[in-house]
């Protein structure tokens, strides 16, 4: 057996491993933003402050965040406290985003991307589906028929069945049904259709 091996980094080394300045590095352990695993209370002592492997991947995000993406050191010290129930490595545990010198991050409660202190949402519009939107609205600006009908188009890959005007696939709302979603949520979806486009599909696929 052999005794583990535990890699501790002067703040020389955190420096040049880390792109953090030592003035920094000191700082940020005097405030206590930053201090580092195997930190000495005595800051006379000789090497007290010694940074751990997790401390320098830590440092690594912080210089990216505070050097690179401009975020102040205020902010960053308000995410730390919003975000205190991660524990002391959530700068390296987290998938972190930066919004006009903001920190985003991912809420898994509400399945958005939000600033982490103000809890504003971010707004997130899927590209595919504006240009599949408007596409949409120009094959049925000029001739959009009264009543739902399918038709068969070549989509490219092949031929398939499709509300009559677009290329929206039968196949495709029949899939959001299926998986729960009603009638007005597949239209959030498909902002072109009307509510009787979609139950002609749903009823087209019934019957086919």
């Amino acid at each position: 057996m052999s005794d583990p091996v535990v890699s501790a980094f002067t703040d020389d080394q955190a420096e040049r491993l880390s792109g953090v300045s030592r003035s920094q590095l000191r700082y940020w352990d005097r405030s206590g933003f930053f201090e580092p695993e195997f930190g000495a209370k005595d800051k006379k002592l000789k090497h007290s402050r010694l940074y751990s492997f997790r401390d320098l991947a830590c440092l690594r995000v912080l210089n990216t965040l505070r050097n690179d993406a401009n975020v102040s050191l205020q902010h960053l010290r308000d995410v730390k406290n919003e975000l205190r129930h991660l524990g002391d490595d959530l700068w390296s545990k987290t998938t972190l985003y930066v919004l006009n010198k903001k920190v985003v991050i991912d809420n898994p409660s509400t399945s958005t991307k939000e600033e982490v202190v103000s809890k504003q949402a971010i707004l997130q519009i899927p590209l595919k589906v504006v240009s599949e939107g408007i596409r949409n609205a120009i094959e049925l600006l000029n001739d959009k028929p009264k009543e739902a009908r399918i038709e068969r188009k070549n989509l490219g890959s092949g031929f398939d069945n499709v509300i009559s005007g677009t290329r929206i696939r039968v196949s495709d709302i029949h899939d959001f049904f299926e998986a729960g979603y009603s009638i007005d949520q597949i239209i959030e979806q498909y902002p072109t259709l009307r509510k009787i486009d979609v139950e002609a599909a749903l009823h087209f696929k019934k019957s086919a």
